[in-house]
């Protein structure tokens, strides 16, 4: 049975990753399907049957690496580890995202397009509260797109074509909502697309997901803190394509702007870290 398991590893990466996702859904979806079936609040439900989900991903991944790749420590190979590098890596990545945003709204800001306001909340709750929430995000996220999806494309894959699908695939993966929000929330796709690309980027820097991680939290925390806080309010001066629609940074040409900046530091960073190495 094992034997045939291993096999796999020989199958085109699509077909690796529709066995996976679906070995994950047949045994998320008979612990799921009770609590949907719970008088439970929408929310409760939503945060229960994600963390049962993100739960029993991990638990595939180290079952698939040891039985699938013959590596029972498929995690370290994703770029998981546990060193001082990778922790120091993942501060630096939280530093830059929360910088960045800031430094994005302060820019709006002395533009005249937005009005800074003290905020409508308790703040340091929200800091803490939004640290918590990008971390967690960052996290999941990470491992899911730079960890397994980017090695399962580069097994098969070179590393120019992985990562234009890896970015992609998260694009298209961020707009699994109903067709009026699709087209409402274009604007936001392309800077999605950046923001993927600029991960793989960090992610290939020094294959550790530290960095990733960091970056992707950073700038989720970041607008946490802006936009729970309430505190901001955009002037009118301009179109919301421009500062982002629905108040949203990456759906507008100023996110995109600023990501883009952020995606060629990346890319030439990791590229100087090669030439080094």
């Amino acid at each position: 049975m094992l034997h045939k398991i291993s096999t796999i590893a020989r199958y085109p990466v699509p077909i690796r990753i529709g066995v996976f996702i679906l070995v994950l859904l047949l045994i998320w979806l008979p612990f799921a399907i009770p609590i949907y079936l719970t008088r439970l609040d929408p929310n409760t439900i939503s945060i229960l049957t994600m963390l049962l989900l993100y739960g029993e991903f991990i638990f595939l991944l180290q079952w698939w690496g040891k039985h699938v790749y013959h590596q029972p420590q498929i995690l370290q190979h994703y770029g998981l580890v546990r060193t001082q590098h990778n922790w120091l890596d993942l501060l630096r990545g939280l530093i830059i995202g929360v910088v960045l945003v800031f430094s994005l709204f302060l820019v709006e800001g002395w533009l005249g397009w937005l009005v800074w306001l003290p905020s409508t909340g308790f703040l340091p709750q929200i800091v803490l509260e939004g640290s918590i929430v990008a971390t967690a995000v960052g996290f999941a996220e990470e491992l899911l797109f730079r960890g397994w999806l980017l090695d399962e494309l580069l097994r098969d894959y070179c590393l120019q074509r992985a990562l234009w699908i890896n970015a992609t695939l998260f694009a298209l993966l961020h707009f699994i909502k109903p067709l009026p929000d699709i087209l409402r929330t274009l604007p936001q796709f392309p800077a999605l697309v950046v923001l993927g690309l600029t991960l793989v980027w960090a992610r290939m820097r020094k294959n550790r997901l530290g960095l990733p991680i960091g970056l992707h939290a950073g700038l989720i925390w970041g607008y946490y803190i802006i936009n729970v806080g309430q505190l901001t309010q955009y002037s009118g001066q301009v179109p919301d394509w421009i500062t982002g629609v629905d108040r949203n940074p990456l759906a507008g040409v100023m996110g995109l702007l600023f990501l883009g900046v952020l995606a060629l530091w990346m890319r030439s960073e990791g590229r100087g870290v090669r030439g080094e190495e």
